[in-house]
C-alpha cells in the first residue's frame, strides 16, 4: 500500500489525525524536504526511517526500494499502477486554496498552471493565458516574483486584477490584492520572502 500524505503548508497542527496515524503506522516515509518533515515527526514524536525523494533522485530513489524492498507498495503511484498495487491519497492542506479564496476573485472556475516554465515555452504560455477566462493560480519563487508580475502586465495589462499570498498559515503571513502594477510595485519596494501564490483575474474581454 502506497500512501500519499500532505505535510502541513506551515503551521504544524493544520496535519489532519488521520495522517498522523498513517504516519505511524506505516514502514518508511519518502519525503521532497527531510528537514521539514523531521521537523513534523519530532513534534508528534514519530519515529519512523525518513528517505529523500525529490525530481533530483527519483529514479536512484525507485531503485533503491525495488532492490531493498520485495513488497512494490513503495513505489511511487506510477510503478504501484504499473505493480497492480492500491494507492490511497488522504486530503490535506494546499496552498493554493486559501490563497484563491483570500483572493476575492471568482472561484467559482479556475485554471491551475503552477510554476510558469523558466525559458523554453514561457512567452507562449502567456500569450495563451492572456485570453484565458477563469481565475488563474499560480506557484512563484520570492526572486522571481517582481518579474513574473512584470510579464504577466506586458501580456494581461497592467489593469489586471490579481492577489499575492506568501507564507500561508505562518507567523508573516500576508496576502496584498491590486492590480499587476500595483502588486509590482508594492513587491519591488521591498524584500520578498517566503512560498508564494499568485492569483490573477482572467480576462472579461
Amino acid at each position: 500500500m502506497l500512501y500519499l500524505v500532505p505535510s502541513p503548508i506551515g503551521n504544524l497542527q493544520d496535519i489532519t489525525l488521520r495522517a498522523l496515524d498513517v504516519l505511524k503506522e506505516v514502514d518508511v516515509i519518502l519525503a521532497e524536504d527531510t528537514r521539514n518533515s523531521a521537523r513534523l515527526l519530532n513534534h508528534f514524536q514519530i519515529q519512523k526511517p525518513l528517505t529523500p525523494y525529490h525530481q533530483h533522485n527519483e529514479h536512484k530513489v525507485l531503485q533503491h526500494l525495488v532492490d531493498q524492498i520485495s513488497d512494490p507498495a513503495f513505489l511511487l503511484v506510477r510503478e504501484c499502477i504499473r505493480n497492480n498495487v492500491k494507492v490511497e491519497t488522504l486530503p490535506g492542506a494546499t496552498a493554493f486554496v486559501p490563497a484563491l479564496v483570500n483572493s476575492g476573485l471568482p472561484i467559482n472556475r479556475f485554471s491551475f498552471e503552477g510554476f510558469l516554465p523558466l525559458k523554453k515555452g514561457r512567452q507562449t504560455l502567456l500569450k495563451k493565458l492572456a485570453t484565458e477566462e477563469r481565475t488563474m493560480v499560480f506557484y512563484e519563487s520570492p526572486m522571481r516574483l517582481v518579474k513574473t508580475l512584470e510579464e504577466l502586465q506586458t501580456y494581461f495589462g497592467p489593469d489586471r486584477q490579481a492577489a499575492v499570498s506568501r507564507e500561508l498559515t505562518k507567523l508573516f503571513e500576508e496576502t496584498k490584492r491590486g492590480s499587476l502594477a500595483e502588486l509590482a510595485q508594492y513587491f519591488g519596494a521591498k524584500p520578498v520572502k517566503g512560498e508564494i501564490v499568485l492569483v490573477v483575474e482572467g480576462t472579461t474581454a
